[in-house]
């Protein structure tokens, strides 16, 4: 691959034609917002693209600049998302042919945009890799142009026109956030803005969960992840990209993670502020600009911190909104979760509200299981974050109470609190996992017939949350001489998955 220098990728960006496609966007004040925090806060809306992300951009960038052999032969690619429409409509603008590689767990409603758009889908395997492999295999016996979501100077190139846009829209901005998956978006960016306008500070933000960057930094080359968290589909990547980890490492001034709570929150706040509707990846700058206040509240007030963020895209299935809704409330700490134990008699709920001094309560579990004692789940809304929160939690204490702050407790928010008084009335050998796996419809029933029929479950819980992956919490009755042969059957189901038997909700709600 070739490394053009950055006064080469200059050029590149500068002479791009991505206008015969794709529109320049709006830079958008979010008012709400920037009252909120004290700043002055920008929204790059490429969700107004015709396929509503930026992806376009690089793609028709890559394939207008291909050769007209190599335009004949035609282009493939592999994408269950953004990139798959933009290689879709770049094809059929040109009027070459686009076949897009999709993996078979693909939501109809990804594989429908694709063929709008002019795209011919081909499914193929179950994971984005098997997909991957097998436009290469196509594109070998065929004769069509790869083209790479990412790590490559000319989408890079593409992608960089975004950053372009935007000096040229506010001359006043002191700080950009781009969001990091491969690489692609913030390489192009950063690579533009540290030749034009080196005193602006380029923020590169990741979810927890994906970290590809902040891992690739850290051993000073790209290393590949062990797994992604699946919600911010459009940055789950598990390596960042060879050319754009070369170009991020040199013009990236700092790095913020953010949680699936904190993207949700983001969500929220775009929705608030311009009614529009981010997919989880397109809000997660903004997620960004929000949690890097929080570390540098000297900043807030000041007129001249301009920050912009990048909506990068709004194509996701309607019924994840389910989930946002749901954790929208943590991730602005405006809601805290705990489990608390109570006597088991009468007018103890009574005494544990007052206690909480007329809190609005959000959520409360209960389910009677022992004569003496009362473990109850309850959600409580805060006007003040986590200051509020440990506040309450010390007053609970003082008051004799026993508790636990689950706020960030995964497992407790995606299943126990769903299933609260599951305590079995005998004793259990038992242990319990979470498994990930595609929303498709054979995935339960591999589940079962891999594990299902060779060993007692104990204990189920899954929530379809309109995701293309599912999450579901599964408890096996094992001994000890069973868990080498177990953990060869979870090598042969292949899902990702990780044990939680220590964990303090399943301990408290659930274990025996």
């Amino acid at each position: 691959m070739e490394q053009p220098t950055p006064e080469q990728y200059l050029r590149k960006i500068l002479l791009s034609p991505v206008y015969e496609i794709a529109k320049i966007t709006p830079l958008q004040r979010m008012d709400k917002m920037s009252e909120k925090l004290g700043i002055n806060v920008l929204l790059k809306r490429e969700d107004r693209q015709i396929v509503h992300s930026f992806k376009l951009r690089g793609a028709y960038n890559k394939i207008a600049g291909l050769s007209k052999e190599a335009l004949a032969r035609g282009v493939i690619a592999a994408s269950a998302g953004n990139h798959a429409q933009g290689v879709a409509l770049t094809g059929n603008r040109l009027g070459i042919k686009a076949t897009i590689v999709m993996p078979n767990s693909t939501p109809d409603i990804k594989i429908d945009a694709v063929r709008r758009f002019g795209g011919n889908v081909v499914l193929f395997g179950s994971t984005f890799d098997e997909a991957y492999q097998e436009s290469k295999r196509l594109a070998d016996v065929n004769g069509y142009t790869l083209i790479p979501p990412y790590d490559d100077p000319d989408v890079l190139a593409g992608q960089g026109t975004i950053a372009q846009e935007i000096i040229k829209q506010n001359s006043h901005i002191t700080h950009v956030f781009v969001q990091v998956g491969g690489g692609g978006l913030a390489a192009g960016m950063a690579v533009y803005i540290k030749q034009i306008r080196p005193d602006i500070k380029v923020i590169a933000v990741e979810a927890e969960g994906s970290a590809c960057l902040k891992a690739a930094l850290e051993a000073g080359e790209p290393v590949t992840l062990d797994k992604v968290s699946l919600f911010a589909d459009g940055v789950a990547v598990k390596r960042i990209g060879d050319e754009t980890f070369r170009i991020l490492k040199d013009n990236v001034d700092d790095i913020v993670l953010c949680s699936n709570d904190e993207i949700c929150a983001a969500m929220r706040d775009i929705f608030d502020d311009t009614r529009a509707i981010s997919e989880p990846s397109g809000a997660l700058s903004l997620a960004g600009i929000k949690k890097y206040m929080q570390a540098h509240p000297d900043l807030r007030g000041d007129p001249d911190v301009t920050m912009a963020a990048i909506l990068s895209g709004a194509n996701l299935k309607f019924h994840t909104l389910r989930f946002v809704s749901e954790r929208c409330e943590v991730g602005e700490r405006a809601e805290g979760i705990l489990s608390v134990k109570i006597p088991e008699r009468k007018g103890a709920f009574l005494e544990f509200c007052k206690r909480l001094g007329g809190r609005s309560v959000t959520e409360f579990n209960y389910r009677y299981a022992d004569p003496e004692e009362a473990r109850i789940f309850v959600s409580v809304h805060l006007t003040n974050g986590d200051e509020e929160l440990n506040s309450i939690i010390e007053g609970l204490r003082s008051g004799g109470y026993e508790v636990t702050n689950m706020t960030d407790n995964i497992l407790a928010k995606n299943h126990v609190r769903y299933m609260i008084g599951g305590h079995p009335q005998k004793t259990l050998s038992e242990r319990a996992y979470v498994f990930e796996f595609p929303e498709v419809k054979d995935s339960l029933l591999r589940f079962l017939e891999t594990l299902g029929t060779r060993y007692n479950i104990t204990c189920f819980h899954y929530r379809n949350r309109g995701m293309e992956f599912g999450s579901v919490l599964c408890c096996f009755e094992l001994t000890d001489r069973d868990i080498e042969v177990f953990n060869r059957h979870l090598e042969e189901l292949n899902y990702d998955c990780h044990e939680v038997t220590q964990d303090l909700s399943y301990v408290q709600f659930l274990n025996p």
